[in-house]
């Protein structure tokens, strides 16, 4: 009961620890971070972790339920109601400061009560329970981001949903822990158990501690465990990890930067993630027990985890479908959890070997390293990509604009001339034509000097159609010297009488050609006549509306546009493109980092204490099992 409720504890607090990671994107867009600001934090709060992990160590001395107990209801607290109600990035930031320093002691403290709950031969069982809890709240994480989280987030803040739920959760928890978690007497967990026969040499030898006897195998802890094989060991998983540390903080913004998934497919990756890495932790912690060994293990896995970061970051730069993915990921995750369950019991095994009684010690250091290769590793990951930030707070409006507005923004580029004539006619122009059909407009241009003349000549028309058969009949004479004087008289009066009379009747019989062309197309002026104000206002962009009138309606769909979205591309859709470009060749030389970092983990392989074949480690027990009876015989013969 006791193992389940560290494993309970163990998942809540990562999962407290991890949530952010479900709605990263959001967080970034929502606190105003940058990628490279939102790292950093991810650095110094490993840092702070360190602390948190190395102060764990008192706990040889003063017993570790009480640190977990109170981890989680901290943590619960922090989670569930203070972080959600930070409305800027250096609130949220350091408030996210202190669950990590909480959560760098725990991950001391709980490993710590693992080992003292279980035997070594059932340790890698136990360990591999253990280890579950990271990865079970990363696979909650991703669950419930796949069951909560809609398609498509309208609201900013959506990530506080996350946090309260996650908050909840780990208040639950905290109370079960109050209730039912307890620790063994320091005379117990500070001896060395193989198996659960050496039960009654333990409890017989913890009789007879005396409270020196205990302080002696706690004097000078870090002294007596900075050795080479307790160092390089937990350096060497710790850079294994970083494959891990990275999936954790930034699964989710690379899926959605690199291969376009929204942000619910991309948490459903992380299912098959985690999903596998869970069944691999818990099932090779129990066939590692089965045969007695772990280092094969370690292989097995480390050459399987080597062999698919490299197929996945040969994905960057591709398409790969949903599944692919998935597969690649399971398969990764799987090989990841066979070397580390059996690598966490063969470490503690390790640190007993030098000292039972300085396990959360031993594991302190393993914290301490853990966390500042991670702090270290966050530091590094900026300058080896520097392309996330323009995608992760541009990138989807960009593209859904680039989407939704497509056929406007190919138009817009093939024809940068035609826009830029349409944007030079001032909006009323464009209005006063729109007014006008097309045939009218046709018209107007076809008869644009008869037009002209009609104005020119409004005075002598309007004499004319007043007077249709008086000036018929003038018409008939071709030479006007022979026109009979009271017929000129008559004409005369009709224009007006006088001087103005014959002013206009002199301008008829000089501009005849012009006047008769334009009574030639009066079924066309009257026609027209309805527009004559709109045509005067488009008649100075004459020439303009003629080159885009064969683009009307793209022009008018392109009109349609909201106005914010043009200049937004224009600030920002260069930086997206030129960091799409570039993201997936950053990516890939980071996940090369990994790749180093699981190569060093199998050559330090050989430091830790176990054995390669079954049939020694059964022998080895054996000798044990001989010592112990021996060991038993003579305190019983002492009493």
């Amino acid at each position: 009961m006791y193992l389940a409720i560290t494993v309970l504890a163990t998942i809540t607090l990562y999962y407290e620890l991890y949530v952010g990671g479900s709605v990263s994107t959001l967080i970034l867009n929502n606190l105003h971070m940058t990628f490279t600001f939102f790292v950093l934090t991810l650095a110094v709060g490993a840092l702070i972790g360190a602390f948190g992990s190395l102060f764990a160590g008192l706990t040889d001395r003063f017993g570790r339920a009480n640190l977990v107990v109170f981890g989680l209801l901290f943590t619960a607290v922090f989670v569930a109601f203070i972080m959600p109600a930070a409305t800027d990035k250096w609130t949220f930031t350091i408030e996210s400061f202190v669950v990590g320093f909480v959560e760098g002691v725990c991950l001391v403290a709980t490993p710590a009560l693992i080992r003292d709950f279980s035997p070594q031969v059932g340790r890698a069982t136990a360990m591999g329970f253990w280890t579950s809890g990271p990865v079970i709240g990363s696979l909650i994480v991703s669950v419930v981001g796949t069951a909560t989280i809609p398609a498509v987030i309208n609201d900013p803040r959506f990530w506080t949903h996350e946090y309260r739920i996650c908050g909840v959760a780990g208040l639950v928890v905290f109370l079960i822990a109050l209730v039912g978690l307890k620790e063994l007497s320091p005379a117990l967990r500070d001896q060395l158990m193989v198996n659960l026969r050496d039960r009654a040499l333990v409890e017989a030898k913890a009789k007879g501690l005396t409270e020196e006897d205990i302080a002696a195998a706690l004097r000078q802890p870090f002294r007596q465990l900075m050795k080479p094989d307790i160092i390089i060991s937990a350096f060497a998983v710790s850079i294994m990890l970083l494959i891990y540390y990275t999936a954790v903080g930034f699964s989710v913004i690379y899926l959605t930067t690199v291969f376009g998934f929204s942000l619910k497919d991309a948490n459903g990756l992380g299912n098959w993630n985690w999903g596998f890495n869970v069944i691999a932790v818990i099932l090779v912690g129990i066939i590692s027990d089965r045969f007695r060994v772990r280092k094969p293990f370690m292989v097995i896995g480390g050459v399987l985890g080597a062999v698919m970061v490299v197929v996945y970051l040969m994905q960057a730069g591709h398409h790969p479908g949903y599944y692919s993915l998935a597969l690649i990921l399971a398969l990764l995750s799987l090989g990841l959890g066979i070397a580390y369950t059996p690598w966490m019991a063969s470490y503690t095994e390790t640190v007993e070997a030098r000292n039972p009684a300085l396990t959360a010690t031993g594991l302190a250091i393993w914290g301490l390293i853990i966390r500042i290769v991670v702090f270290l590793a966050y530091l590094l990951l900026p300058l080896v990509i520097n392309s996330v930030t323009p995608l992760v707070n541009y990138g989807a409006t960009v593209q859904a604009y680039a989407t939704q507005y497509k056929t406007e923004i190919a138009f817009a580029t093939a024809h940068p001339d035609i826009v830029a004539t349409a944007q030079k006619i001032p909006p009323n122009v464009i209005a006063s034509a729109g007014k006008i059909p097309p045939d009218v407009i046709a018209l107007a241009q076809k008869d644009s000097v008869q037009l002209a003349n009609a104005q020119k000549f409004q005075p002598e028309l309007t004499v004319i159609q007043a007077h249709p058969a008086l000036f018929t009949k003038l018409a008939t004479y071709s030479n006007p010297a022979k026109i009979p004087p009271a017929l000129v008289n008559q004409a005369i009066a009709a224009a007006g009488g006088g001087a103005k009379g014959l002013g206009i009747l002199t301008t008829i019989s000089a501009n005849k050609a012009a006047i008769n062309g334009v009574i030639a197309v009066a079924p066309d002026l009257q026609k027209i006549q309805p527009y004559a104000a709109d045509l005067t206002t488009i008649a100075p962009y004459a020439k303009q509306l003629g080159t885009i009138a064969p683009y009307s309606a793209q022009l008018t769909a392109l009109s349609k546009v909201p106005a914010g979205v043009f200049p937004y591309l224009q600030a920002h859709a260069a930086d997206v493109q030129s960091a799409a470009a570039k993201t997936a060749g950053q990516w890939k030389t980071w996940y090369w980092i990994c790749f180093g970092g699981i190569i060093f983990f199998l050559l330090s392989i050989p430091l830790l204490r176990g054995r390669w074949r079954t049939r020694d480690a059964k022998r080895d027990e054996a000798e044990h099992e001989a010592k112990v009876q021996e060991e038993l015989a003579k305190l019983q013969a002492s009493v």
